[in-house]
Parts: C-alpha cells; sequence; structure tokens
C-alpha cells in the first residue's frame, strides 16, 4: 500500500470552505462497477450499496472536510482517526460518496466503530486490502470513467443524428418529440406557458404501476406542469431549465428560444449521463422549428391575418401587405389525412418562405398559405410572334391545372398535396383562394404532390373579358353553385367518376346524379366533345 500522505495547510491559515464546483466532464461511475474490479480486491463492509463516484481523492488529515468537494471515494489509511463517529458525519457533511479503508501498516483491521458509524450514517464503505495501493485504486477510475465517457459520447452523437433526421420530417416538432422520448425512455412534452399541451409523445411514467396495480407517480403530470410554469420566459429572470423529482419520476423542463414562452417537459423513470445533452439538442432543434408559430397566440394572430388578407376589402388590405402583388395563395393537407397542428403547418411555412399561415380553422379544412412574390407558374414556351400551342394529347384540363415545374419556387413538400394559385395582385385574392381550393382538389384526385390553377389562357385568352363572361352567365344560367362547381371538376378530370368523387369528397354516384342534372338542366349532351370544350370554356370564366 502506498505510504499514507497527509497534506499539511500553511501556519496559522484556515482552510477555506470550497465553493460548489461543476461536475467532472466526465460522466459518474457507479460503486458497483469499482467493486466488480476483481484485481483490486475491494469488498463492501458498510453502508449502502448504492453511490456514485465522481473523484478519488486520499487524504489522512483529521478533518479532510474543507478539501472535499463532494461525490469523492475518499482513500485513507486512519492515520489520524480517533473519532470514527464525528468523522464520518464531517465526510457526510462534505458529501462524500464513499470510504475507502486500508488496512496496514496502521491498522490491521477495519475498526469496529468506523464500521458502525458508516452504517448508521449510511456512509458506503470499502475495506482496501494491502497489497492494492490507493494508486491502482485511481487508476481504475479514471479508466472506467473514461470508458463511460466515451459510451456517452456514442450514444449522444446517435441521438442528435437521429432527432436531425426527425426534424427533417414532413411533421417535424411530433417527429422530435417523439425521437426524444424514445431516446430518454420518458415521456415529452411541449407546453406553453400557461401549461397548455400542444404536443406528446412516449410512454407516461405517471400511469406506470407497481405490482399491486397502484400507480408509482399519480402526480407527476401536476408536478411537470409546475416545473414547466417555473421557466416559461413570462417574466425577466426565469432559469433557462429546471429539474426536480415527483416519487420515482424524474422531471426536466427546458425553455424555448422566442418569445412566446412554450416548454418542452420531459418525465423520465431513470436519468442518465448524456440526458441533458441529448435534451439540450432537441431544445435547439424544437427552438428553430417553433420559431414561425410560437404558440397559440402567434398562430392565432398568422391565421387571423390570412383570413383578413383572403375576405377582407382591396383598400384595407393593401396597406398591411405594403405592395399590392404578386401573391400566390396555397392550399395544402397532410398526404396520410392526418389533420395539421399550428406548428406543423408552420415548418411547411417555412420550407415555403412564408409566415403567413392558416392552419387553426380545426375540422377537415386545408391549411392555407400566402406568398408573398411567389412565382406559381411559367408561362408555355412561345415561338417569336407565336402563343404557346398545346401539345399533343394536352386536354383542356391540362391548361387550367397542371403539376408545377420543379424549376420554380413552389415546390412539393413531402408529406404533403398542395394546390396553389397564379400570382395575384391583392384585388383578386379572394378569387385566388378558390382556385387555390380547386387546385388542391385537383392534386389530391389525381395523387399529385402540386398542382396549380392557371389563367385563361390559347384561344380562350382571345375573347374579350367581358363578352366571354355574359357568355358564361348567360350559359351556366341554369345551374346552381355545387352543380357547376361538380361540372367543372368533372370536366377537369377527364369526366372520370371516381377522381371527381374523390376531389370533391362524394360518392361516385352522388356524382353521377349531379352530373345528369346539368345536362338536363342545360338541355346538351354532356358526352359531346363540343358542348364540352364550350362548358369548359364558360366554366373558365368563373
Amino acid at each position: 500500500m502506498d505510504e499514507p500522505s497527509m497534506p499539511i495547510p500553511s501556519e496559522g491559515s484556515t482552510p477555506p470552505s470550497p465553493p460548489s464546483p461543476p461536475g467532472p466532464p466526465t460522466p459518474p461511475i457507479p460503486l458497483a462497477e469499482l467493486l466488480a474490479s476483481k484485481d483490486l480486491g475491494l469488498r463492501r463492509i458498510a453502508g449502502p450499496a448504492e453511490a456514485e463516484l465522481l473523484w478519488v481523492h486520499t487524504s489522512e488529515m483529521a478533518d479532510p472536510y474543507p478539501y472535499l468537494l463532494g461525490g469523492e471515494l475518499l482513500l485513507s489509511a486512519g492515520v489520524l482517526l480517533t473519532d470514527p463517529d464525528h468523522y464520518v458525519g464531517r465526510l457526510m457533511e462534505a458529501g462524500a460518496a464513499a470510504l475507502g479503508f486500508g488496512v496496514r501498516p496502521v491498522h490491521e483491521t477495519v475498526p469496529g466503530a468506523l464500521i458502525e458509524a458508516c452504517d448508521r450514517q449510511g456512509l458506503p464503505l470499502l475495506e482496501v486490502p494491502p497489497e492494492t495501493p490507493f494508486t491502482a485504486i485511481a487508476r481504475t477510475v479514471w479508466r472506467l470513467m473514461a470508458q463511460a465517457r466515451h459510451r456517452e459520447l456514442r450514444r449522444v452523437t446517435r441521438a442528435q443524428q437521429a432527432l436531425a433526421t426527425a426534424a427533417a420530417r414532413p411533421d417535424p416538432v411530433p417527429a422530435v418529440l417523439h425521437q426524444l422520448a424514445a431516446q430518454l425512455g420518458g415521456r415529452a412534452v411541449l407546453l406553453t406557458a400557461r401549461g397548455e399541451e400542444v404536443h406528446a409523445a412516449g410512454r407516461d411514467p405517471a400511469v406506470e404501476t407497481d405490482a399491486a396495480g397502484r400507480p408509482l407517480a399519480p402526480e407527476a403530470a401536476g408536478a411537470l406542469t409546475r416545473l414547466a410554469r417555473v421557466v416559461a420566459r413570462e417574466r425577466p429572470g426565469s432559469p433557462a431549465s429546471a429539474t426536480d423529482t415527483h416519487g420515482a419520476t424524474h422531471l426536466s423542463a427546458y425553455a424555448l428560444g422566442g418569445a412566446e414562452g412554450l416548454v418542452l417537459a420531459l418525465a423520465t423513470r431513470r436519468r442518465e449521463s448524456g440526458d441533458h445533452t441529448v435534451a439540450g439538442i432537441a431544445v435547439v432543434l424544437l427552438s428553430l422549428l417553433a420559431a414561425p408559430h410560437q404558440g397559440a397566440d402567434a398562430a392565432g394572430r398568422s391565421a387571423a391575418l390570412v383570413r383578413m388578407l383572403l375576405g377582407a376589402d382591396p383598400a384595407e388590405v393593401a396597406p398591411l401587405l405594403g405592395a399590392t402583388g404578386p401573391w400566390t395563395v396555397v392550399h395544402a393537407r397532410r398526404t396520410d389525412g392526418t389533420p395539421a397542428d399550428a406548428l406543423t403547418a408552420g415548418a411547411l411555412g417555412a420550407s415555403l418562405g412564408t409566415a403567413l399561415v392558416d392552419a387553426g380553422r380545426g375540422g377537415d379544412e386545408a391549411v392555407r398559405l400566402l406568398l408573398p412574390g411567389a412565382e406559381a407558374e411559367r408561362p408555355l414556351p412561345e415561338a417569336e410572334g407565336e402563343p404557346a400551342r398545346r401539345q399533343p394529347g394536352m386536354a383542356p384540363q391540362d391548361e387550367a391545372v397542371r403539376p408545377l415545374p420543379e424549376a420554380e419556387r413552389i415546390t412539393p413538400q413531402p408529406g404533403w398535396t398542395l394546390g396553389a394559385s397564379v400570382p395575384t395582385p391583392v384585388t383578386a385574392l379572394d378569387a385566388a383562394d378558390a382556385l387555390a381550393a380547386r387546385a388542391l382538389a385537383h392534386a389530391r384526385a389525381t395523387r399529385a404532390p402540386l398542382a396549380v390553377d392557371t389563367p385563361v389562357s390559347g384561344l380562350a385568352a382571345l375573347v374579350p373579358p367581358e363578352q366571354a363572361a355574359a357568355h358564361a352567365r348567360a350559359l351556366l344560367a341554369p345551374l346552381t353553385a355545387p352543380l357547376a362547381d361538380t361540372l367543372r371538376c368533372w370536366l377537369s378530370l377527364h369526366g372520370n367518376w371516381d377522381r371527381t368523387a374523390v376531389a370533391l369528397g362524394v360518392h361516385r354516384n352522388t356524382v353521377r346524379q349531379r352530373i345528369g342534372r346539368c345536362g338536363e338542366l342545360l338541355d346538351a349532351d354532356l358526352d359531346d366533345m363540343d358542348v364540352r370544350a364550350e362548358l369548359w370554356f364558360a366554366l373558365r370564366q368563373g
């Protein structure tokens, strides 16, 4: 065994009380791992079996309290040990994790009074055999710490990659929360400053039960909400994060960046090294993803602005926009049919370059977005002095609604089906809203990721607008609005009953009945191509 050594303070000086330093840049080592090193021959002879070691320190002072940081495995041969009970009490006050007592040359065995004191005060006591140097124990602890650090770094790296992949999904906020819950083995919740749940993922430790079927932490959810309010940035000086324990459940709360007070709250059954780092990665990602729509208030303001822009008087809207256009209206639905909340819709808006998003109407309504200065479609190529001609095989509906070229600013978004209007001046936003809805219906019916409703062009554009509109009103006068919409959709889809039913959200027999009624009211044969062409020309004016 190493020769005992005793640090001696300068004469007349009083050792200062150590401040509370940060922990080491390595994870703590469970005491059980150290005891599992058979070559050391360590044996626990008193105190609890569980402890976490942050440091190793050797001291032969009668009172080492002023020189301890907390979390140490203190190694001593008991050179100045006179009062075991007082000695152990001071170690407990300093926060020592365990005491390793070396037998010989000072003591042949571990003093019984020391064993009793450690048992009574709850300090793990290890017997160090004579053949084990203290330096060997320290070297083993540092090796175990290095291995634990390597495992932690690998885990954090894998978690970072998984969270980044989740953030690239069409529903990034729920995906990141789901992945975070999986990485931490608990529950991840996104809360507003008032404690309202925005998203949640993972199992809830509060509903887990013990062997008797009783909840392990029945009030953990309320405790988590209270903890979230602590970090919610509703007042100056709020902390960026906070932790707590409720029963056997570990609780954490992290404030997201931004002014709306969103909070990431976590509840787990265990707390492992690296959890805080993984949570920090998620906080950064969620702060960026939630930025377009920070909470219900911001989402409501944006939605209200979009609704006003799409329905208000142009004279009132123009000053808010600061320009007369062009503006592109986009309607969007999730491809899998699930509803889109404000945060998911905000992520779509960020991808398309706009913060003007309306996702708050609920029900089965589409998300509506307003894009400033977006060129939604490029005109067909024209030869000098000649208008563009329809390519062989191009049907009339291809001129009305066609997929948007990939080179344009609005591009298909994974997980979404989009319908867009053409760039429109502020005075025609209400009409563009209807055109975007029509384009979305066409895209869903044809299973295209993106479609755009284009203005009248080609031969139809040669007719003066006033005359074309008058002719359309006279021709379509017998039809009600629902019948005219059904006829327009049916013609745009080549008379396909099933696709028209999908686009309108009705049964195919309903489509047949409406089209039959249109033929009766118009007294026309809708199978005649000339009739269809004239009706399509008239419907395009609306």
